[in-house]
């Protein structure tokens, strides 16, 4: 938020706003007391937080590291009860078949689900677009995402719907959501291109709000772009681009 540097004061400030949940990156390096003074004395939500290092779930190779890094990042769960631990895919690897990928992922995946369902937490999975030396996230569409979060079928495991990466891989959101909105625990927001609020881009604001009323989707909107003008006017637009 404008004017403030530290998260504790973004917190703050996001309750101020209006805000009722904020989300953060990577988590090590976060003054956690602080985060956690703020969030209490606001009733502000830790929505989610990112775990780290950040590993490939496709890569066998890379599987004993990403299970690391969930049972590091439980504890932070429990602490900000609620918050989901955000992971992505990792890269696709060359040459190696896409269902030997995605049996990596599933077989990963049930794995970590399980300690996090033991501890009462659960795991996002996020579908990114990015692409780096020609290659793409294996996970970079929301249907993919939900084929892995299906086949894993763990209460500890679902999806983290970024609109905005959605919209980069050109896929169609309703069609891509199908009937598995129960599978959806949060969506995030921007428009495309640029990654700035609702309303500043070419996506079709309505309409992506209809297919989210319409097929049950009673959770928060996150807001993950950068904006264009000051927080209160921000805030504003984006609100007045979704309807709320």
């Amino acid at each position: 938020m404008d004017g403030n540097e530290d998260l504790a004061s973004r917190i703050r400030a996001a309750h101020a706003a209006g805000v009722q949940g904020v989300e953060f990156h990577l988590w090590r390096e976060k003054p956690l007391d602080a985060i956690e003074d703020a969030l209490n004395e606001t009733g502000v939500k830790l929505r989610s937080f990112c775990i780290e290092p950040r590993r490939s779930i496709v890569d066998p190779a890379d599987h004993e590291a990403v299970l690391s890094a969930v049972i590091d990042a439980i504890p932070v769960a429990q602490r900000f009860k609620g918050a989901g631990m955000v992971l992505a895919s990792g890269f696709t690897r060359e040459g190696v078949p896409e269902q030997e990928q995605f049996d990596a992922a599933v077989s990963v995946l049930k794995r970590a689900a399980a300690m996090a369902e033991q501890a009462g937490t659960v795991l996002w999975l996020e579908p990114v677009y990015m692409v780096v030396n020609g290659q793409r996230m294996f996970v970079d569409t929301i249907g993919r995402g939900l084929d892995i979060v299906a086949a894993v079928n763990s209460p500890a495991l679902r999806l983290l719907a970024d609109v905005y990466h959605s919209a980069q891989a050109q896929e169609d959101f309703a069609q891509a959501v199908g009937d598995r909105m129960p599978l959806i625990a949060h969506v995030q927001v921007a428009d495309t291109d640029g990654r700035h609020e609702p309303g500043t881009g070419s996506l079709a604001w309505p309409q992506i709000m209809s297919v989210l009323r319409e097929k049950g989707y009673q959770g928060d909107i996150g807001l993950e772009y950068f904006p264009t003008v000051g927080d209160h006017d921000s805030l504003a637009k984006t609100r007045h681009a979704l309807g709320l």
